[in-house]
């Protein structure tokens, strides 16, 4: 169904979605049988999310599946990342900052011990 070129010539959407979404919502949007073309190919870079292009009759269907999904979708005068990604990240630096803390604090208890 990803092989819809005609979409380009008909009334359309675009719609970008992160890399990491990208199978769960190809695998939505096929179960639907929503047509779509997604030029991953012609794309130099996905940094900001894969390019698809939807009927704009399919609107309400593809804005149904994004949420139920819980998928990042930007168009393209409003992108945006996905926090909840970023959120991971800051966990694990304070994680690892908080772990060097808690080793620097035993070595200088251990040096006046010794």
């Amino acid at each position: 169904m990803g092989e819809n070129f005609d979409i380009k010539y008909q009334d359309h959407y675009k719609l970008y979605v992160l890399l990491k979404d990208k199978i769960l919502f190809e695998d939505e949007l096929e179960k639907r049988g929503i047509k779509f073309y997604c030029d991953l190919n012609e794309q130099p870079f996905i940094d900001s999310g894969i390019r698809y292009f939807f009927l704009d009759s399919d609107m309400k269907l593809v804005d149904q599946i994004i949420k139920e999904n819980e998928i990042v979708a930007n168009t393209e005068s409003y992108l945006i990342s996905d926090y909840r990604d970023e959120k991971k990240i800051l966990k694990k630096y304070f994680m690892v900052v908080l772990i060097v803390a808690i080793i620097m604090i035993l070595i200088v208890m251990f040096d006046k011990i010794f």
